[in-house]
């Protein structure tokens, strides 16, 4: 310690207590006289929004502080108070396959690539309501979706094609053509499904046998829309959930933060991108 002194040209002593300071670092339960104002408010956002994170509750908050008039907050202000009062989630530590995949599947810029999938919700009553979806593979924004008691027809996919097509282009076929992806189920390859895309300006891509990441946007979005909408709300029949879903959709698009779009909302990156004029 005597020679480290001589060599920095401090006092001894200075240089022991600082070596002590570090040892001890900040107080377990260091907090700023602003958080009991922040609290309240994350746990309103936590009480409505079960399954998001402190990174997702941040920009939620963010937002509220914002229409309010007042100064945003950094999300690591937004952890560590969640983290004194026990309101993170567990760590995620789920199975990630070992398989590679190198192609990517989004896009720089809006409509260019278009992804669709489809899912089952599984009601208390033993009904099945399965839905088929449509998403934008720069923006994210759910552009349609379909549901039904029944099967995934390609009747259905045909008509969730031509809703995107009218949304996006305000016309019955786009100005440029649009790639189409999905997965090789049979309302997908079907002659008529592709015959139809064709027609509406898109260009029908299929992803390899076995190959979930090849689209692997509509599968996270799958997951997203399950933990955050489908698991966390009442099931009861099928006519429940089915009255449900538009406003899950509307809410998603509307609110939900995306870490791939700077934690904006879908239809938040839309209108920021037009007032900017980049799509990154």
């Amino acid at each position: 310690m005597k020679r480290v002194a001589e060599a920095l040209t401090v006092s001894r002593s200075r240089l022991a207590e600082r070596v002590k300071e570090a040892a001890r670092g900040r107080p377990p339960h260091y907090s700023k006289a602003e958080d009991e104002v922040l609290l309240p408010l994350i746990r309103d956002i936590i009480d409505h929004r079960l399954t998001y994170g402190y990174r997702r509750v941040c920009a939620m908050l963010n937002r509220r502080l914002v229409l309010d008039g007042h100064a945003r907050v950094n999300h690591k202000r937004v952890y560590r108070i969640m983290r004194l009062h026990g309101l993170l989630l567990a760590r995620h530590k789920g199975y990630r396959p070992d398989r590679s995949h190198d192609g990517k599947v989004i896009t720089l810029k809006s409509n260019l690539r278009w992804c669709s999938d489809g899912f089952e919700i599984h009601c208390d009553s033993g009904e099945v309501v399965r839905v088929v979806f449509a998403l934008d593979c720069c923006d994210r924004e759910a552009m349609g979706a379909i549901a039904t008691t029944a099967g995934i027809s390609g009747q259905m996919v045909q008509d969730l094609m031509l809703e995107c097509v009218e949304k996006r282009f305000g016309a019955v076929k786009a100005p440029q053509p649009v790639e189409w992806l999905s997965d090789n189920g049979s309302c997908y390859t079907a002659r008529e499904t592709v015959a139809f895309a064709t027609l509406l300006g898109l260009l029908p891509r299929f992803t390899p046998v076995r190959s979930p990441e090849s689209n692997g946007m509509a599968e996270a979005f799958v997951n997203t829309f399950k933990r955050d909408y489908v698991h966390i709300h009442a099931r009861p029949d099928a006519a429940t959930v089915l009255a449900q879903l538009p406003g899950w959709f509307e809410d998603y698009n509307e609110r939900h933060p995306h870490k791939g779009l700077r934690m904006k909302s879908p239809r938040e990156f839309i209108r920021a991108s037009a007032t900017a004029g980049c799509p990154v």
